[in-house]
């Protein structure tokens, strides 16, 4: 049961063969017995969820259901869910219990799915391995010394353990793609506007894009269904019809071509994880498929860029964590300004502190123009790049890390080096395009992710091409033992 994807226990449900009652209580009961050694939950939702799992058996007894009602999964703790706290894995929303359901987490509940509990993550999606979190390092299922990557690392960890069958997450800078690459999972990043960020917490708001971590590309599918859509309470959500994303699951890849950057095979990648890559894109010419290099000649670029963006945005949303409308406050403040420092200072961590302060600088007058406006210059370079490529290319295809997952504790101290984590995958949010990451391999038993990167609104197409290679690989069925 337990390692189940949501396809196959949606048709488990459809049968009879258990009910949602049976199997969320079966989740929960994992979760209180595995999750002490893994930590990828917050807060674990057993009453609410045993309520939406009734009301899903009834519902479907009535004959009035969803394709997904009674299947359980789990929320990133950035998604605001009505009544439960939502704390983005930070002191500062320790306290906050959300009045409201973000859009995402409202339609999953539309759809009768039930809500496990909500995922670690680090805070306010600021990190790349689930270290910076208030409530405590996330651990890989794979081996409990290594981090299951970031920010969405509760998430993943979740999933590959089977403490859920899938779950939401996030992607900002390739917080969805990298702990997927990492915990051997399926992790679809939307384009820019594809689904709605409203309810969603904010870090970059041009850059934050909600997502899935599932076990195949089909899960991804089902998931997108629900949470794709215009939202009229986000003005940065696409005003453009969606489809049925499993529709086309089945499309053979015949005539497929697939651009090769140079830029990421060079000095950097490890060996094994790029031989791990070199087959999968050679599995990809025998579904039918052509391989041709192609240059990104500003990606280098990316990260420096979107560490001046990506702050600079973080300074101004976090801007209204001050301790009087909500949230954590110091106690026995002296005066006002003694309320402020304190209370940001005590109630947000080490590298909210930093991205906050790099950004505000960023900002500032006098360095405007020199830094934010040259990033954002940079950024559009980026994304021609992209279009230019796309002109002689259907998708590209390369690593989404360049290597397996690392030691807790091992970067910590090396902030520059824990930004390189995410140098494959940045200048896709940057360009707010979509990608996939999907398990290509395992280099001395830890997963390989092979990153596909598609044209806006290409997340059918990204999908079909991910399910194509998980029909003829198993890489996808591979989890820790745990």
């Amino acid at each position: 049961m337990f390692k189940s994807g949501l396809a196959d226990i949606a048709r488990s449900l459809a049968a009879g063969e258990f009910s949602s009652e049976e199997i969320t209580t079966a989740y929960l009961a994992r979760i209180k017995e595995k999750d002490k050694e893994l930590n990828s939950y917050i807060t674990l939702c057993e009453e609410h969820a045993l309520a939406q799992a009734k009301a899903a058996d009834n519902n479907r007894a009535k004959g009035e259901t969803h394709l997904l009602a009674g299947v359980p999964l789990a929320h990133k703790d950035i998604f605001c869910t009505s009544g439960v706290k939502t704390s983005c894995g930070s002191r500062m929303l320790d306290n906050f219990i959300a009045p409201y359901n973000a859009t995402v987490v409202e339609n999953f509940n539309q759809a009768g799915v039930v809500t496990l509990g909500k995922t670690n993550m680090d805070e306010f999606a600021m990190g790349s391995s689930n270290e910076t979190s208030y409530y405590g390092a996330v651990h890989n299922p794979w081996d409990k010394e290594l981090v299951p990557g970031g920010s969405s690392g509760g998430s993943a960890a979740a999933v590959a353990a089977h403490l859920s069958p899938a779950a939401t997450a996030t992607d900002t800078g390739g917080s969805i793609r990298q702990p997927a690459a990492f915990c051997g999972l399926t992790g679809l990043k939307p384009t820019y506007g594809r689904v709605s960020r409203w309810g969603m917490i904010a870090f970059a708001s041009s850059l934050d894009q909600a997502g899935t971590l599932t076990r195949s590309a089909e899960d991804a599918a089902l998931m997108l269904n629900v949470m794709a859509g215009h939202d009229p309470k986000d003005s940065t959500s696409i005003d453009i019809a969606t489809e049925d994303y499993t529709a086309n699951l089945n499309k053979p890849l015949e005539g497929l071509k697939i651009g090769i950057p140079i830029q990421h095979f060079t000095e950097g990648l490890n060996a094994e994880v790029e031989q791990n890559i070199r087959n999968a894109l050679s599995e990809f010419e025998k579904l039918g498929a052509t391989l041709k290099e192609i240059s990104l000649p500003n990606s280098h670029l990316s990260v420096s860029a979107y560490y001046v963006i990506a702050p600079a945005e973080a300074s101004a949303n976090l801007s209204r964590y001050d301790g009087v409308r909500y949230g954590y406050r110091c106690e026995d403040p002296k005066d006002l300004e003694d309320f402020y420092k304190r209370t940001r200072s005590e109630g947000f961590g080490t590298e909210v502190k930093r991205r906050i302060m790099v950004g505000t600088y960023a900002l500032s007058a006098g360095y405007y123009d020199a830094y934010y406006i040259k990033a954002q210059k940079i950024r559009r370079l980026i994304k021609n790049d992209f279009d230019a490529a796309f002109a002689d290319v259907d998708v590209i295809m390369g690593p989404t890390s360049p290597h397996t997952a690392f030691k807790i504790g091992s970067q910590s101290d090396d902030p520059v080096t824990m930004y390189l984590e995410d140098i494959y995958t940045i200048a896709v949010n940057l360009a707010g395009i979509p990608g996939i990451s999907i398990p290509a391999g395992l280099v001395n038993k830890l997963p390989v992710g092979l990153q596909i990167i598609g044209k806006n609104f290409s997340e059918s197409h990204l999908l079909n091409i991910a399910h194509q290679f998980q029909q003829a690989t198993d890489w996808h069925t591979q989890t820790p033992e745990i």
